[in-house]
């Protein structure tokens, strides 16, 4: 009964806006112009106002957020990319269009030209001289209203606050919720950091192919589609590591990837099935040296994001530091499960996972029972940013053998409040290694695990030609910047993330 209340309701406010925009017309009214010159943002004007310096002529341009109207005269909030100001109308300085201002409404963009003044109330305005109707909104906007209570609280109602309408309506939320904003532009800088870092340093950003005809480079299922000309089915990439090794046998000493990345899997609070991956490779460099790039790669994001390298999350503080943990993967179950892995194999692995209540797939190899055992008891427990180390072979089908630790490899993940933020390895040059490696996942596609890895033969083949020693790099873009803003769900992070249609 309150849905069909308030459709009723949306559907008379859209009416009146419908018959506003008919009436506008026919005052010679065009509501859709083509453009117009702005010369002035609200944030610069509010920055840069002095009362001595009153009078100046700007032209700012913005969408109606409230409207105060008293008679011959009326104020206005608009707000703009970089904020809001107030706007004071009056009947004789814009004359018919003070008439056609009373069929504009909330959420309806204008142009406003005049000059700046302080009300006696004390804020910086905009004393329109000329109005310009830019785009009539045909839908009312949720707009969020504020009152101040007898003791002087602050009560928030009418919010545009559903979490899924949110991210559905991301267009509104961007309206209503300023801080929004916000979260993106800080994405946006940690994005320009990163590539400001890298390049300082060298390293050459390219672009790999999406559309694949072998999946690889991680262990997750993709999404399929069929390429009509060529009549091949392609896959969505999963990750670009392959093709960027590629380009290391081809002589290029460093290079990187900001890519979006596509996975078959479910979602939840940190998983997209569209999400943006960092992915870096350097020639002649190990994973011990990319343990200390990648300290120095986030600790310096975080300096010029946050002005530290602390950063609050929930009720702890985590401080991005140098040097962090580091721990190899048995040492940290041992310490975290209490149970020594290292050396058992699958049966024995089977009965330690029931021990621990940690459900195990039946088609689950060695490699895929310690990551499950490692996310469920351990990882979790992770806080401050931590390196763990020396990875199982059969987890690692990419990574090079561990130079003194026979059945390991040299890998490692960077955990951080519990979540995974990078994958990293020593990687894997040898094509008969390399070779044997892909044909024991093949062997584990064929007991049912849909994530274990493709053989890439032209892959193979461009290790043949030689790949120097190699050190690589995944970080999780929405995760870092999830970490850094504070948001709780990557789609807080991710502009227009997946939902399930609507009904």
């Amino acid at each position: 009964m309150e849905h069909q209340e308030f459709q009723e309701e949306l559907n008379v406010l859209i009416q009146r806006r419908r018959d506003e925009l008919a009436a506008l017309r026919e005052r010679g009214i065009n509501p859709y112009p083509y453009s117009f010159r702005k010369t002035h943002r609200s944030a610069d004007i509010l920055a840069t106002f002095r009362d001595d310096t009153a009078g100046e002529n700007v032209a700012v341009a913005g969408r109606i957020l409230s409207i105060r109207r008293m008679g011959k005269a009326s104020f206005a909030h608009l707000l703009d990319s970089s904020g809001k100001i107030q706007v004071y109308l009056r009947r004789d300085d814009i004359g018919e269009m003070y008439d056609a201002f009373r069929l504009m409404d909330i959420g309806d963009i204008i142009g406003v030209e005049g000059f700046v003044f302080r009300t006696k109330m004390g804020e910086v305005s905009v004393h329109a001289r000329a109005v310009t109707l830019l785009s009539k909104s045909a839908r009312p906007l949720p707009i969020v209203k504020e009152k101040t209570d007898e003791r002087g609280n602050k009560i928030v109602f009418d919010q545009f606050a559903d979490k899924e309408l949110r991210y559905r309506q991301r267009y509104v939320d961007l309206i209503v919720n300023p801080g929004v904003r916000d979260v993106f532009r800080e994405r946006a800088q940690i994005l320009r950091t990163i590539r400001n870092f890298l390049d300082a340093r060298g390293c050459l950003e390219v672009e790999t192919p999406v559309l694949q005809p072998i999946y690889g480079g991680a262990s997750a299922r993709p999404f399929i589609t069929h390429h009509n000309a060529l009549d091949i089915d392609l896959y969505l990439r999963i990750a670009d590591e392959l093709y960027l090794k590629r380009l290391i046998v081809g002589g290029f000493d460093g290079v990187y990837e900001i890519a979006k990345d596509f996975r078959n899997e479910g979602m939840d609070r940190f998983h997209n099935p569209e999400f943006t991956m960092l992915e870096l490779y350097v020639a002649y460099q190990d994973y011990v040296w990319m343990m200390k790039l990648v300290e120095e790669l986030v600790g310096t994001v975080t300096r010029e994001l946050c002005g530290t390298t602390e950063v609050p999350s929930g009720g702890t503080v985590i401080d991005f530091a140098s040097p962090w943990k580091r721990i190899t993967m048995f040492d940290a179950i041992r310490e975290y499960a209490g149970e020594n892995l290292r050396g058992l194999g699958e049966q024995d692995l089977r009965r330690i996972a029931r021990k621990l209540d940690v459900p195990v797939e039946p088609e689950a190899g060695a490699g895929k029972i310690i990551d499950e055992i490692f996310s469920e008891r351990v990882q979790p427990q992770l806080i401050q940013p931590t390196f763990i180390m020396d990875y199982p072979l059969e987890m690692s089908p990419l990574a090079k053998r561990h130079r003194s630790e026979e059945g390991l490899v040299e890998r490692f993940e960077a955990m951080v409040n519990g979540q995974e933020l990078c994958n990293a390895f020593s990687e894997l040059n040898d094509p008969a290694d390399q070779r044997a490696r892909f044909e024991e996942q093949m062997k584990l596609r064929a007991r049912g695990d849909e994530e274990a890895q493709m053989l890439d033969e032209d892959f193979l083949r461009a290790l043949e030609y030689g790949m120097p020693p190699t050190a690589g790099v995944g970080i999780g873009i929405d995760r870092l910047v999830m970490l850094l803003t504070g948001q709780e769900s990557i789609r807080d992070v991710i502009l227009f993330p997946h939902m399930r249609p609507e009904r």
